[in-house]
Parts: C-alpha cells; sequence; structure tokens
C-alpha cells in the first residue's frame, strides 16, 4: 500500500509516493518535481558492528544518464564512480540529516538516491533532502524530525522559490536552504555580491516554504502506525564521572588553554593515557567508558569558558581574527602564487594560466559544458600531523574545493575580457579550523599575483556557535577545536559589497533566523579586516602576466574567410602551425585565438593570418605579383588568394598597343583599387591612377579586425569560398 503527498512548492506541485517502490528498505520515497523523479531509500543493520560511539552514516547519490535519455560515454557505456556533482549533492543531503539523529544511535545507516527522470529544468538537490526525510521519518529508524528544503533565486530584485535551471541564469544567488518547522539547519549559496540583508529575506521566504513541507509530512505520519526503534543509551556512572572530573579537570583545562594547537592536544592526550594507563587492557568496556568520560569532559570544559567565563580556549575575543600573514610571488616558476596564514591554518595557492586547449569539459545529463576555472583543494595528512596513504580527493576535499570555486566564480574575468583557462591548487600545508576560508584568501591573492585582472577581491572567514538553551555565543574564525566542540560552522565569503559564497552546517536541530542574521554580521565586520590585510599586501594584480604563461591574441575575421585561413583540408592552418608552433582555435563566428609561449610566434601567426583575411579597399594602394596576362590587361594578386584586374587602358597615362611591352608575367607592380563589383566578385586595379599623381592614396592597406559578426562582409577576388560547421581547433 503507498501513501502520497501532494502540496504546491513554488507554483508547482510536490508529490511524494512513500512505500510504492523500494520495499525492501526500511523507507523509501519516490520524490516528483515537473519531470524530474528521484528514489531515495534509507537503511540500517540491526545490529552495531564493533564498540563504536559515532554515527556511520553513508550517503550515495547517483545519476542514471538514462534519466535525461542518454548512454554514457567511454569505452564500457555504463556508469561509473561518482562524479564530483553527484558527491557534492550527495554531501548536501547527508549535512542536514545528520545532526537529527538520536544522541546513542551508532547503527550503520545508508541513505540511497537516484535520478530517474530528469527535465533539465527542475533541479535534483533538494529532492533528495526532502526525499531523505521522508525515507526516514517513515520508517522504524529513530529519525523523528522531519526536514524541507527549497531552493531561492532572486532574479530582477524578486525572489524566486525552486527556480528553474534555465532562470538561474539571471539570478543574483543560488541557495538552497534545509530546515525543519523549528528553523534552519542547512545553507548552500554562491551569489553574485549580495547583501547580508537580503540573503536573510531569503532564508525567511524559505522558511515558510520549508513549514509546508514539513507539515505536510507530520499529517501523514499521524494517519500512519509507524514504531520507531527505541535508542538505548548506557551513559557511564556518575559517580565515576564524578571521580575523573574531579582528578583531572583543572589539569585538562590548562592543557586545553594551551595556544598551540600540537602542544594542547600533547598534553591532553598525556592525560588521557593516565587514565588509561591504570585499567586493564583486556577491559575493553571500561575504557570506552573513561575515553567517552574524558571527551565528554574536554567538550563541556570548552563550552564552559565561552558561555560561563566568556573566554576562549586560545584567549580571543569572540571577534577577533588569528594573525594573519601573507607572501606573495614565493614560487618562480609558477604563473601566481600566494601564501595565506590565518593562525595555525595555512593555505599554499598557486594559479595556472592555460588556453583553450585546458578547458575542462563535462560529460553531465545535459548537453557537454566547458569549464574555463578550476579550483582542486588539497589536505595532506602532514597539516594535522598525521600519517596515512595519499590517495584521490576524498569528499571533503571535493566539498572544500567546490566552496571555494563557487566563492571566487563571481570573481573571475569573462572569456572576452581575459581569454585564458584558469586553475587554482590550494595545498594545506598546516591545519587548525578554517582551511576552506584560508583557500579562498590564498586563491583571490594568487590570481592577483599571477595578473589577473579580478572583478573584485574576495575574502572567507568562519563563524562558530556556542548555543545551550537560549544562551549563545558567536565566535569569529573558529579553530578546530571551536569547530570540533561547537554547533555551528558558518563560512561566508565575499568582497566589500557583498556575499559570493555561503555554506552554513550545525550539529544543532536548527537556528532561528534572528542568530543566523547576527553571523552574518559578524563574518562582515570580520572579513573586511581580512580584505584590508590582503590589499595592503597587493593591492591590484599584477600589471603584466608570468613570462611562464601563455601569450594569448584574439582576433575577429569575417566569417566568410574562416575557410581561407583553414584552406583546403586544413593545409593554410597547418602550415601557420608548422611554421610558428602556436596553437590556434578558430570559430565559425569568426573568432579567431592564437596562444604560444613565445610572444613573437603568436604575433607571426597574427600577422599570417592578417595577411590571409585582409579586406580590400577601394583607393587603397597594394603591391602584387602578376600572375596572369591577356590582350587585354594583366592580373595581379594583390593579397593571398585575391587577384585583380589591371586593364590595359589603366597601365600607364599614355596608350599601349602590346600589354607585355610593359608588364611580364612574375612582375611585381603597385596598384590602387579603382572599384569593386561585389555581385561580379570583380576587382579593377589601376597602375596609371599613381603615375598620375593622385594624392588620395594612404599607403598600403592594413587589415582590420571586426567588432562582431555583424560586420559588413565583402567577397573580393576570383578565389573559391568554402563554408564551414564546425570547430577547428589546432
Amino acid at each position: 500500500m503507498s501513501n502520497n503527498i501532494n502540496i504546491e512548492i513554488g507554483g508547482r506541485n510536490l508529490s511524494i509516493e512513500i512505500g510504492k517502490v523500494g520495499r525492501q528498505a526500511d523507507g523509501s520515497a519516490l520524490v516528483r518535481y515537473g519531470d524530474t523523479i528521484m528514489l531515495v531509500t534509507a537503511t540500517s543493520r540491526k545490529e552495531i558492528s564493533g564498540e563504536k560511539n559515532f554515527l556511520p552514516l553513508i550517503v550515495d547519490y547517483r545519476e542514471n544518464t538514462y534519466a535525461a535519455g542518454k548512454i554514457p560515454g567511454g569505452f564500457f557505456k555504463r556508469e561509473g564512480k561518482p562524479s564530483e556533482h553527484e558527491i557534492l549533492v550527495a554531501r548536501m543531503i547527508d549535512r542536514p540529516i545528520r545532526p537529527l539523529f538520536p544522541e546513542g544511535y551508532f547503527q550503520d545507516t545508508q541513505i540511497v538516491a537516484l535520478l530517474l527522470s530528469a527535465d533539465l529544468e527542475n533541479e535534483p538537490d533538494t529532492l533528495g533532502i526532502i526525499g531523505a526525510s521522508v525515507a526516514l521519518y517513515f520508517s522504524e529508524i529513530p529519525f523523528t524530525t522531519p526536514l524541507g528544503a527549497v531552493k531561492i533565486g532572486l532574479i530582477d530584485d524578486q525572489f524566486v522559490i525552486n527556480p528553474a535551471a534555465s532562470q538561474l541564469e539571471k539570478s543574483k544567488i543560488n541557495m538552497v536552504v534545509a530546515g525543519n518547522e523549528d528553523g534552519i539547519c542547512m545553507i548552500e549559496a554562491g551569489a553574485s555580491e549580495l547583501e547580508e540583508e537580503k540573503v536573510v529575506e531569503g532564508l525567511i521566504l524559505a522558511q515558510e516554504e520549508i513549514k509546508k513541507i514539513v507539515a505536510a509530512q507530520k499529517e501523514l505520519f499521524n494517519q500512519l502506525t509507524i514504531s520507531k526503534t527505541e535508542v538505548k543509551v548506557n551513559p557511564p556512572a556518575e559517580e565515576k564521572i564524578k571521580q575523573i572530573e574531579d582528578e583531572i579537570a583543572t589539569e585538562l583545562l590548562h592543557a586545553i588553554q594551551i595556544k598551540q594547537k600540537k602542544a594542547s592536544e600533547r598534553a591532553s592526550q598525556e592525560i588521557l593515557n593516565r587514565l588509561l594507563a591504570r585499567i586493564p587492557k583486556e577491559n575493553t568496556e571500561e575504557i570506552s567508558a573513561t575515553k567517552d568520560i574524558f571527551y565528554n569532559l574536554q567538550k563541556k570544559l570548552v563550552r564552559d569558558l565561552v558561555l560561563n567565563k566568556g573566554q576562549r580556549a586560545d584567549g580571543r575575543a569572540f571577534n577577533e581574527l588569528r594573525p594573519i600573514s601573507i607572501e606573495v610571488g614565493l614560487l618562480p616558476r609558477t604563473h601566481g602564487s600566494a601564501l595565506f596564514t590565518r593562525g595555525e591554518t595555512q593555505s599554499l595557492a598557486t594559479v595556472t594560466l592555460g588556453t583553450f586547449e585546458d578547458v575542462q569539459r563535462l560529460d553531465g545529463l545535459g548537453e557537454e559544458a566547458e569549464k574555463r576555472f578550476m579550483l582542486h583543494y588539497n589536505f595532506p595528512p602532514f597539516s594535522v600531523g598525521e600519517v596515512s596513504f595519499m590517495r584521490a580527493p576524498g569528499r571533503r576535499e571535493i566539498g572544500h574545493g567546490a566552496l571555494a570555486e563557487k566563492a571566487l566564480l563571481p570573481a573571475i574575468p569573462d572569456e572576452e575580457t581575459f581569454p585564458y583557462t584558469i586553475r587554482i591548487v590550494s595545498d594545506i600545508l598546516e591545519s587548525n579550523g578554517s582551511s576552506s576560508m584560508a583557500t579562498v584568501c590564498g586563491g583571490t591573492l594568487a590570481l592577483l599575483d599571477a595578473g589577473v585582472p579580478l572583478k573584485m577581491v574576495v575574502a572567507g572567514i568562519a563563524v562558530g556557535l556556542v548555543k545551550e538553551g537560549e544562551r549563545y555565543a558567536l565566535l569569529t574564525d573558529i579553530a578546530g577545536l571551536e569547530d570540533h566542540y561547537g554547533d555551528m560552522d558558518f563560512k561566508v565569503t565575499g568582497s566589500e559589497r557583498g556575499i559570493t559564497a555561503i555554506q552554513m552546517d550545525l550539529k544543532i536541530p536548527y537556528l532561528p533566523v534572528q542568530i543566523i542574521r547576527e553571523a552574518f554580521q559578524q563574518s562582515r565586520e570580520a572579513r573586511l579586516q581580512v580584505l584590508e590585510k590582503m590589499k595592503v599586501v597587493l593591492p591590484a594584480q599584477r600589471p603584466q602576466i608570468s613570462v611562464y604563461a601563455p601569450r594569448i591574441i584574439t582576433l575577429f575575421i569575417n566569417p566568410e574567410k574562416v575557410s581561407d585561413v583553414i584552406g583546403p583540408a586544413g593545409k593554410m592552418i597547418k602550415k601557420i602551425v608548422a611554421q610558428t608552433n602556436a596553437k590556434i582555435d578558430i570559430e565559425e563566428t569568426g573568432k579567431v585565438t592564437i596562444a604560444s609561449t613565445d610572444m613573437q610566434a603568436a604575433e607571426k601567426a597574427l600577422e599570417m593570418i592578417r595577411e590571409i583575411t585582409t579586406e580590400v579597399e577601394v583607393g587603397q594602394i597594394y603591391t602584387g605579383k602578376v600572375v596572369r596576362l591577356e590582350e587585354y590587361g594583366a592580373f595581379v594578386e594583390i593579397l593571398p588568394n585575391v587577384v585583380g584586374l589591371l586593364h590595359i587602358s589603366e597601365v600607364a597615362p599614355y596608350r599601349i598597343r602590346n600589354i607585355k611591352d610593359e608588364i611580364s608575367l612574375g612582375q611585381t607592380v603597385t596598384v590602387k583599387v579603382i572599384d569593386i563589383d561585389e555581385e561580379n566578385n570583380r576587382i579593377r586595379l589601376s597602375k596609371k591612377a599613381l603615375e598620375e599623381g593622385d594624392q588620395s592614396s594612404r599607403g598600403p592597406a592594413q587589415p582590420k579586425e571586426r567588432e562582431d559578426s555583424h560586420d559588413r562582409q565583402h567577397d573580393h577576388g576570383f578565389s573559391g569560398r568554402h563554408s564551414r560547421n564546425d570547430r577547428n581547433r589546432h
């Protein structure tokens, strides 16, 4: 028996079918919005495997290419490992549901979200969050707080609920908000310098729609009989807790307040080791209980410092940044580099400038797209003093890199202004909290060092929270311990004018909008301080790009000249490439891009193309070779593949009986264009006009770059024309 939910969200119907498919899972939901359909299932193990004191939650999202009527690329013709996009959607589903499981629930639990149908207009990310909530809520798994999620756009200063993919291209913000009936629990957004208060308006609107989705789930749940698994929590004995607290609390507080991360961790570990040393190794239950007591006491002391004593573990004020140091241009052979250090978090950011051949091609559900700006984040184990294998990027690295890329994207100049492919790599060399925000700052500085003309300078800051009941404190620039034992990680990036990206995750069920508004204000004040420090070191981009970066020249030619530049079977373009070693890209619109690390080679290629594509004009003077003689005159090639007729009457100011008396085959002559018959594709030349001392001549014609594809187009000479429908790269 299936049960349905139907509600209107953003002017369209959101339908959810529960228990129709995937019935062997603990819970399943078939979510539909437009023609986008997603199946989300929730399954848990009934027994705890091994000793665990954490929730082993796995979230997987897969986009089946059949959902959009496509067959996968590649040799195997089937879906393989998850793409970065699939990993990011899986993380987005994970983040709001994870803190809502009850304390003490340690069963292995898996959420699987499968995209079954995609209309390419209604995006599936919010459906995954809603589906996960429904699959968990309508199952025996002890998940009792249903969620809703919507996307917010801002088009022409009007908020739009769940904007279509085509609408998002015009939107000033793309924001996913997840929450429950009491407040908001997750935000993920990219924006174009949007003011903080405007974002808050969007959050308030989102919360109203979320309440409708949550209310529909609760209404149906109350009509059904679903029993939830009871979670048994066996806390350590109060006497044991008090004994350990009395013994180590003062010493542990001192260890927590040591400002150096490694020294603080070492001091804390020594206290724990002393407690464990007196317990027999075979007594695993007591060892586990002692560890729980120790870590709970550590958390209690950190939070008590903040809420009851008004202090932070490292002694900073609640709104105080850690010390910042910046060095730029430290790597001589990279195209741009910056070392950004904030406290004990350090990012080495490098920029590489590539050509049109270096763009990333994305094979997704829609049409193949190209990506000319990429940011990759690496988190090597030594950055936190650990030893582990260095594998392919994990979900955390992909997520942090995507956030930093989203933050910097609004600052990247368009291709017409700066026709380079840009790659930033952030290697985290040291980490004690907020490494993704250090990546944003370091990435901006490395771009400026590379000479990239940014639209704005962007910085990022993370704000934390400690909340008990109605009492709370917001902490600027959280360190690792505050992130670990706090209740919120609220990352905000932007310029002096406004926000470019937001990512908010909680460890508590929700936050009211008012606290989020205060967090925005506190993050803005800190961001302006960071921007000021960055601008002192590098107030603007370098005037020139690195000598090791490729030089790119862009020009526009008459589209009808494209076939001349390519030549029969690509003969002409291959000749240019062979002689210059430059990379050349020609589009059917007439746009030509030349790239080379040798500027002289690029300019030589440019000149060769200009010679081929120069437009003949009446009144201009040209020097060319006689390629044919007839009784009535000589044919002169005044430009490559452009031939004009020098009539016998235009050779000299006197009468000529035989053209061969004045001109011979292969002779070089200087002539003036006196007429162009476009209809018959004929050019008339005169040598006589020059000999008579025509003062209107202006010397050899210079090629002109056309401003756009609608410029006037001419047919010149007697050379053939060829049409072209594809794009050529050499």
